[in-house]
């Protein structure tokens, strides 16, 4: 599929589009060494002791403390919004749940984690001085988010009814699609979001991963999107390695 080539430096992503991502840790410092030895990527502070995760200077996503331990170590997928109020209660209507009601981020803007009615969960963002990707769809920037689904077809019917001008308006260029769960995960794996980040070879990724003491969970096998690896850094969190 094409890229969505919006980018943060110079527009609004437009609602419904994956605009951020993050991934909740034990350890800030070791997500530092197992990311910055992946993707190159270097960090500088953020909100919440926190860092932000950089490519050439500008943010591609962010490494979080765990507020509290018993919390999955996980990453979301945050999709843009001009009011995340709003969306929330859309996602009500459509029967998904908010587990987060709609919070200020200081001046960064305001997030809200919700889930839909499989109970997978994704983010909302409403851009304050924080669009969201300052570089993406290039290698050790965000690509794509893959929803492994029990039911796609309801899947279809709420993520196009909630993000419909993202998904099909007449510049729609999507960057997340909709896969049955037991496609890759075994049939007990709840529904869920998958983080893909770009590389330029899969398998050396792959290798780069096991080094750094993550671990191979599926792949690489092909996709329509491009050539993917599922993956678990050293404190559990999965994302995807994808090659185009």
């Amino acid at each position: 599929m094409a890229e969505n080539r919006a980018s943060a430096r110079d527009e609004a992503f437009l609602e419904g589009v994956p605009c951020w991502v993050d991934a909740q840790l034990a350890d800030v410092e070791a997500g530092k060494r197992f990311y910055g030895g992946l993707f190159g990527w270097s960090f500088t502070a953020s909100h919440g002791g926190g860092v932000w995760a950089r490519r050439e200077g500008e943010p591609v996503a962010a490494l979080a403390r765990k507020a509290d331990g018993r919390l999955p170590t996980v990453w979301t997928v945050y999709f843009a919004t001009p009011d995340a109020d709003a969306l929330a209660r859309r996602v009500r209507t459509g029967g998904g749940q908010v587990v987060t009601a709609p919070a200020q981020v200081g001046e960064l803007g305001t997030a809200a984690l919700v889930t839909d009615p499989e109970g997978a969960v994704l983010g909302l963002w409403q851009p304050g001085s924080h669009r969201g990707f300052g570089r993406r769809h290039e290698p050790g920037t965000f690509a794509w988010a893959e929803l492994y689904a029990r039911d796609t077809a309801a899947a279809n019917a709420f993520y196009g009814e909630l993000f419909h001008d993202a998904l099909f308006g007449p510049d729609a260029e999507p960057d997340f699609g909709r896969a049955p769960l037991v496609d890759v995960f075994p049939a007990e794996m709840p529904p869920h979001f998958l983080v893909h980040f770009a590389v330029e070879d899969c398998e050396a990724a792959l290798a780069a991963v096991r080094r750094l003491g993550g671990r191979v969970q599926a792949g690489p096998f092909a996709t329509s999107y491009g050539t993917v690896g599922v993956v678990a850094d050293d404190q559990g969190a999965s994302f995807a390695v994808l090659q185009r």
